[in-house]
């Protein structure tokens, strides 16, 4: 889920072609990005492999500038995004929690379904 190509795949229903800039080491910042170069900005604030991803989003990208302390930003954030991981038999369960505004609700429970299926897709073709 985490390397570049398979970021760029899982995430597709989101936004063809979104990347990220940085690290997953907690403690690290990181951009999430559309192909423009805008999007968000990050902390990793947890990240124990095999486990739990925790994502605090701190602000937006625009034009190459982070944006973490304007009135639109202070409006929501910190947002966390908190990715569990747990071994099963049969192999990974993965539950995503997160933080959005009500007004992206609806977009949410419509798009993540979809980005699920991919990363499914990927763990299932994986060697």
């Amino acid at each position: 889920m985490f390397s570049p190509d398979s970021y760029t795949e899982w995430t597709s229903p989101f936004m063809p072609g979104s990347y990220f800039e940085g690290s997953w080491d907690q403690g690290e910042r990181i951009h999430f990005l559309a192909p423009g170069g805008s999007g968000m900005v990050a902390e990793i604030e947890a990240s124990r492999r095999h486990e739990l991803i925790s994502i605090k989003h701190v602000g937006f990208v625009v034009g190459g500038v982070e944006d973490t302390t304007s009135d639109a930003v202070r409006s929501w954030a910190p947002a966390y995004e908190n990715y569990y991981f747990e071994s099963v038999p049969e192999g990974t369960i993965v539950r995503v929690e997160h933080e959005v505004p009500t007004s992206f609700g609806p977009f949410m429970d419509q798009i993540w379904p979809k980005a699920l299926e991919k990363v499914k897709s990927l763990a299932e073709a994986a060697p």
